[in-house]
């Protein structure tokens, strides 16, 4: 009887394994092939983590279009979700920018009201001033966000009702000071308008012009409003409608 040849390799590579070269020891050490890695799973969000994400992208769409020009569908796309997330959350367009203005507006009414710790006057401008700045600076897409034009009022308002706020803390401020050198403290809330007033329309000109550096725009700010203070008039009148002598 002829003897059979067992065929060399084929029983080895069905099974997934493969000899070793010749240039290796022996030639009898066998290597497994290495099992593809399984892609990684996406981590699912919480319902809080999906809230915060939507607040932060709408919050920066509508800084760059404003309110009328936004629209759910571009807020769900940039979030990788489809629009009825966004619904779920907010209700609409209109509840999602409410969320996001009434949190830009105690961001800013809290940093402002914080500041406001000195005792003298000139220290308080400086530090609202300086504030404001400050807040443009780190928050520009808030900020942008509050000083648009839209059809709605939030629930605790707006960027002028912020500065209203601002304004009756500066009021109670300046009455005292009115009274202590003789002026009318009634007229205090006209010259805490006016302040802040100056302030806010001067802040909307550096958010886009950004210079110069914020502590040279509040120090030129003080300048103007505290050196116009200490020199009032008790009983100020326009030049052109006095008569001639």
């Amino acid at each position: 009887m002829s003897r059979q040849i067992p065929q060399q390799g084929g029983t080895e590579r069905q099974r997934g394994e493969m000899t070793d070269g010749p240039g290796q020891a022996g030639g009898t050490a066998r290597r497994r092939a290495v099992p593809a890695a399984k892609p990684a799973s996406r981590v699912r969000m919480s319902a809080t983590q999906r809230r915060e994400q939507l607040i932060s992208i709408a919050r920066q769409v509508f800084a760059e279009r404003g309110f009328d020009a936004t629209s759910i569908e571009e807020v769900a796309a940039r979030a990788k979700v489809s629009k009825p997330v966004v619904y779920e959350h907010f209700g609409g367009k209109e509840g999602l920018y409410a969320v996001v203005v009434d949190r830009e507006v105690r961001s800013l009414l809290e940093r402002i009201t914080t500041a406001l710790t000195a005792g003298h006057p000139r220290e308080l401008l400086e530090q609202a001033a300086l504030t404001l700045l400050t807040y443009i600076e780190e928050e520009t897409s808030g900020f942008r966000v509050l000083v648009r034009e839209s059809p709605l009022m939030s629930a605790t308002g707006n960027f002028s009702s912020v500065m209203n706020d601002v304004a009756h803390q500066v009021e109670h401020i300046l009455g005292a000071e009115f009274s202590s050198r003789g002026y009318d403290p009634k007229l205090a809330e006209l010259y805490s308008q006016a302040l802040v007033g100056m302030v806010a329309l001067t802040g909307r000109w550096w958010l886009e012009v950004r210079k110069p550096r914020k502590e040279t725009v509040a120090a030129h700010l003080v300048n103007l409003a505290w050196n116009g203070l200490s020199h009032l008039e008790a009983k100020p009148g326009l030049s052109t409608s006095r008569k001639p002598g």
